[in-house]
């Protein structure tokens, strides 16, 4: 019974160590070499990886997670290249999820 429970919480803890977030694209962009039109996606962040889901696609790329020393007010998206995502700013979140491109 203590290897059930040990097994629960071991899942619950991999469960809440994902983070998911909402972001709208105002503009056809690129992200982990995919292109991704306009639109909402919903980016799951787990140890160093992003999946970028808007229901029909995925995209999985690396990501580095970094803490900021104020929150964000708003939800930003910095680009290189014009259309190439450099990072993300998380608004009402002190998180930068930042992109190799």
């Amino acid at each position: 019974m203590k290897k059930l429970i040990l097994g629960f919480a071991t899942i619950a803890l991999a469960v809440a160590s994902a983070a998911t977030h909402k972001v709208t694209l105002f503009q056809t962009s690129n992200l982990g070499g995919q292109e991704l039109k306009a639109g909402e996606y919903k980016i799951e962040v787990t140890d160093n990886k992003a999946v970028i889901k808007d229901g029909k696609k995925v995209v999985t790329t690396d990501v580095k997670v970094e803490t900021e020393g104020q929150k964000f007010a708003s939800t930003s998206i910095r680009y290189t290249d014009g259309s190439k995502v450099s990072e993300i700013r998380l608004g009402g979140t002190n998180t930068k999820l930042v992109f190799a491109n």
